[in-house]
């Protein structure tokens, strides 16, 4: 028993350290391709595969600087409070059927879905302590927007929870049929964009504003901690793609075989879907501009809420018809 839950907590760091790196390596190669630029080609050989590798060294060991009129100890515990909640959602996301999730829980979406929610006390946290007006805006349009896309968010995943019958996520998948591509689709396309304004991605990073707020409310932030900082966006990247993997595209249950030669294989099927969903994420910083505040709203409140509600609406009809 404890062997097996080591093994299951190194798993789950694993997973928290590496993919996001592989995702913010990507990125870095994406843009590059989609600018028509060479990107990082130097750190690690071949084709800079350890750019980020080298950007983590040199940020421990830049100066740890903090304001002096800020709250030392809220601007110090920002970065933490930032990366934790997504640490302990990739506890509950089933990489594959059986034993392949690190706690499997009745509860799991009523959990995660709270815990992404906790990322609006870190950037609430960040901008305020940093005694600096434009990190404080920043703070400000995050939270306003973290606690609109909430809404949403919570509305899409209900709608699968009640197509399903269950808040397990595993068992989600397990009830998951290939007609739900089309059925939960408007609930997939909220979902997914919620998930991008609750990690403040591209079009949705008015909360950071480099034109507008210098950096918003990363503004003070140096060395580690602004390496931390930014990791919680990559991990979010990874966390937002699979649980939309794992809700609306079927999780480890692929269109070809999920076993070969007795080797389970539906954690490949997982990781496809979350690695091109999170391509999906990296094109739109690309080739969308930022919204503007009002925008952003508009588009909660007058588009992405009543669609979440009328699918919430069908879905409960159409569940309670079968």
């Amino acid at each position: 028993m404890l062997l097996e839950i080591a093994v299951k907590v190194v798993a789950v760091l694993a997973a928290f350290l590496v993919l996001p790196l592989v995702v913010g390596q990507t990125e870095h190669k994406l843009m590059a391709h989609m600018q028509g630029r060479l990107g990082p080609m130097h750190a690690g050989g071949f084709h800079g595969w350890a750019q980020l590798i080298a950007d983590g060294v040199k940020f421990a060991q830049k100066e740890d600087l903090v304001p002096d009129a800020a709250d030392k100890p809220v601007f110090k515990l920002a970065p933490v409070v930032a990366l934790l909640p997504y640490l302990l959602v990739i506890l509950f996301i089933p990489l594959g059927p059986g034993d392949l999730v690190g706690a499997n829980l009745d509860m799991g979406l009523f959990i995660v879905v709270a815990l992404v929610g906790v990322g609006v006390l870190a950037v609430l946290m960040a901008g305020w302590s940093s005694a600096n007006k434009y990190t404080l805006v920043g703070a400000l349009r995050g939270a306003a927007q973290l606690m609109a896309y909430e809404l949403p968010l919570v509305l899409a995943a209900a709608s699968v929870a009640v197509a399903a019958g269950t808040l397990n996520l595993s068992a989600i998948v397990e009830a998951w049929n290939p007609w739900w591509l089309l059925w939960q689709a408007p609930a997939a396309l909220v979902f997914f964009t919620a998930g991008l304004a609750e990690i403040r991605r591209p079009p949705f990073d008015a909360p950071v504003a480099d034109s507008e707020l210098v950096f918003g409310y990363l503004t003070e932030y140096a060395g580690l901690r602004f390496a931390l900082l930014l990791l919680a966006e990559y991990v979010g990247i990874v966390v937002i793609s699979a649980l939309t993997a794992v809700l609306f595209l079927g999780g480890w249950r692929g269109p070809g075989p999920t076993s070969f030669n007795g080797m389970a294989l539906g954690w490949v099927w997982t990781l496809v879907k979350t690695g091109a969903l999170a391509g999906v994420v990296i094109w739109l910083r690309v080739a969308w501009p930022r919204l503007r505040v009002d925008q952003i709203q508009a588009l909660c409140w007058k588009g992405l809420v009543p669609i979440a509600l009328a699918q919430l609406v069908i879905t409960t009809v159409v569940a309670l018809a079968l």
